[in-house]
Formats: C-alpha cells, sequence, structure tokens
C-alpha cells in the first residue's frame, strides 16, 4: 500500500521554505505490477518482486515507474523555482502576486556566502567566512527592508498588487505553488538536482524530498537508484 502517512508531512528547507506532500500515488508494487502487465501478471512475493524492480531500473526500463505520481506543495525563493521550472514534465500551479500581498519576511537571507568557482562560469567554490559575509547579510537585510516599504507605499497609494511587486527584490522573494510529478520524472529530477554540482539552494530542496518522502515512499526504487542512477558523491541525506 502507499505510504499514506506521509501524506501532510511537512519538511523544512533553507531558512523559510518547506515542502509538503500533498498526494501520493502507488508504491513499488504498482511499479512492480505495471512491469508485469505485458503478461497481465501480478505480485509474486517480496523476493521476486524487489528482483524485478532492480532489474527494472538496471536496465533503464522506465515506464513503470511512471505509475506512481507525488503532488507536493513548497514554498521556495523564485532563483529555486526558476532552476526548478525547466523541469517540464512536472505540472505545476503557483501562488500569484496579483491576487496575494506579500509578507515582510518573504526573502531568502543566505546562511553562508559562497564564493565564485574560478574554473566553472556557473558554479560557486568555497565559503565567505562569518566575518566576511555579516556587511553583506545585514546590507542584504537592509535592502529587502527598503524594498519591502516602498512595495507598501505603493500598496497604500492605491497602486495594483500586480504592479506594486515591482518593489520586490525578484530572484529572493518566496513563492509558494503546487506541483506534480510521477516517479520517473522525479528521479530524473533528483539525478541532476541532487548532485555535487548543482546550485545549493535547489540541491537542498531535492535532497528533501528524497529523504523525506522519496525513499520512505518507494525503498525499493531508492535501493535501485542509488545503485545504478545517482551520481557518485551525490549526497543523499
Amino acid at each position: 500500500m502507499p505510504a499514506a502517512h506521509l501524506i501532510g508531512k511537512r519538511v523544512d528547507v533553507l531558512d523559510k521554505g518547506w515542502i509538503e506532500l500533498q498526494d501520493l500515488m502507488g508504491d513499488d508494487l504498482a511499479i512492480v505490477n505495471a512491469a508485469r502487465a505485458s503478461f497481465l501478471g501480478e505480485s509474486k512475493g517480496d523476493e521476486r518482486d524487489h528482483k524485478l524492480l532492480i532489474y527494472l531500473m538496471q536496465h533503464h526500463h522506465t515506464t513503470p515507474f511512471e505509475q506512481v505520481e507525488f503532488k507536493f506543495r513548497v514554498r521556495a525563493p523564485v532563483m529555486t523555482w526558476w532552476q526548478w521550472v525547466r523541469h517540464r514534465t512536472w505540472s505545476f500551479n503557483a501562488q500569484s502576486g496579483r491576487y496575494v500581498t506579500f509578507e515582510e519576511n518573504d526573502f531568502y537571507v543566505p546562511e553562508t556566502w559562497r564564493k565564485q568557482s574560478a574554473s566553472n562560469k556557473q558554479a560557486s567554490f568555497g565559503e565567505l567566512t562569518l566575518e566576511e559575509g555579516q556587511p553583506l547579510t545585514q546590507a542584504l537585510e537592509q535592502h529587502y527592508q527598503r524594498c519591502y516599504d516602498l512595495y507598501r507605499q505603493a500598496l497604500a497609494a492605491g497602486v495594483a498588487r500586480e504592479q506594486a511587486r515591482v518593489f520586490l527584490p525578484g530572484f529572493a522573494v518566496y513563492y509558494t505553488w503546487v506541483c506534480k510529478v510521477d516517479a520517473h520524472n522525479l528521479l530524473h529530477f533528483l539525478t541532476l538536482r541532487m548532485s555535487p554540482d548543482a546550485q545549493y539552494e535547489i540541491r537542498a530542496y531535492a535532497r528533501a524530498i528524497y529523504r523525506h518522502f522519496f525513499k520512505p515512499a518507494l525503498p525499493w526504487t531508492a535501493e535501485a537508484a542509488e545503485q545504478y542512477l545517482f551520481a557518485p558523491g551525490t549526497q543523499l541525506d
């Protein structure tokens, strides 16, 4: 049976973000039974079912994994959202700043400041010390406060929410959205976004999904993915 106890579970990510599992359809056995549908077969016991699922992963028979679906509610900053929506096999519905007024603390403040990688134009490597980063954190918080004050000033002047949001810091503001994906395409997302070279912020969300939802819901599939799919050095917890 699907891991119904996971539905409604919420896990904190980053400073103000979270992931909540809203719904789950299927389990490891659903994948196995889908693979046996070609000859109208069903479960043959745990040992043989487990062996078949591992075989499916090892030999890239992916369609049975599409029989399981996850539905999440996610709160994450736009800098993460922009990377996430590139996975177009997901279905998304997002909060709209045209309908919802943003709160004063709806902005991402990094815990540490990463240095630019000298060898990779799109990556970071190393961190500033706490002392080096503190002035930047203070400046960022002051910037957010100034932006939010201007946003509230525009609303108070009667400006429409859809236009007043131009004052908000675009990449840092938190949005909430509902998204749905099948297990095969979620594995593809996890393979890319848990990779050591993925941006830290989206890596944090991917790891949370894998550790708190995917692996508990699909333990055999997770075992097979760790054996045959994820790159060496991938942090899984």
